[in-house]
């Protein structure tokens, strides 16, 4: 099919969050589930020059980065409403958190991983400032809700609500109550469950078959 939608993903990796907004869209898909050894092949590297996961491919539309194919989906198929309209004022908050997530969330956590965190004095340096300023700032963001833009949910809701679940999970996020409460709202969507389903699936099968 000309138009057929194609997800390239590893169930470990970032392809989760993508996974999630496939299930919230509820277009048909394809999936190709690449191993890590995959992502370094010229076949793939022809989609992806980076070599990471996830991407999609639209027909001959290839779109990578996780926020943008959020931001992709949610604009190719409107019937999902997981966007405000471009005449919708609330389309700026939408692009507003959607992009802090990228880029503010996303460099904040993976430098505190790492031990990276800017000193006090080098902050202005940083696209994002410094921890406390993004959990602070992310705190006020979900603490209203139920969701980033009152009670609309959006492709923004998916990214964030991931990059929290990720960062709750492994510690580089603060078990905030109001990062918890928010949390809980999301992750219960059936389409939040049903994507960690498939992918959970996936990764048992991988085990089995490496046993």
């Amino acid at each position: 099919m000309s138009d057929e939608l194609v997800f390239y993903t590893n169930p470990m990796s970032r392809g989760r969050i993508v996974r999630w907004m496939l299930e919230e869209v509820g277009q048909p898909y394809r999936t190709e589930v690449l191993s890590f050894a995959d992502l370094s092949s010229a076949e793939y590297r022809s989609i992806n020059p980076m070599g990471k996961v996830p991407a999609i491919t639209h027909g001959h539309t290839v779109i990578t980065e996780t926020a943008a194919i959020c931001a992709y989906l949610a604009d190719a198929f409107p019937d999902a409403d997981l966007a405000p309209a471009l005449s919708d004022p609330a389309r700026g908050a939408y692009y507003r958190w959607l992009f802090f997530g990228a880029g503010c969330i996303e460099p904040a956590v993976t430098n505190k991983s790492l031990g990276l965190e800017p000193p006090a004095e080098k902050r202005g340096m940083v696209g994002y400032g410094s921890m406390d300023d993004v959990l602070d700032t992310l705190e006020t963001a979900v603490a209203d809700g139920p969701y980033l833009l009152g009670e609309q949910f959006t492709a923004a809701d998916v990214y964030i609500g991931s990059q929290i679940a990720f960062g709750t999970m492994f510690g580089t996020i603060e078990k905030r109550p109001a990062f918890l409460s928010y949390l809980q709202r999301v992750s219960m969507r059936p389409a939040a469950v049903s994507a960690r389903e498939i992918d959970d699936e996936i990764i048992a099968e991988q085990k089995a078959e490496a046993e």
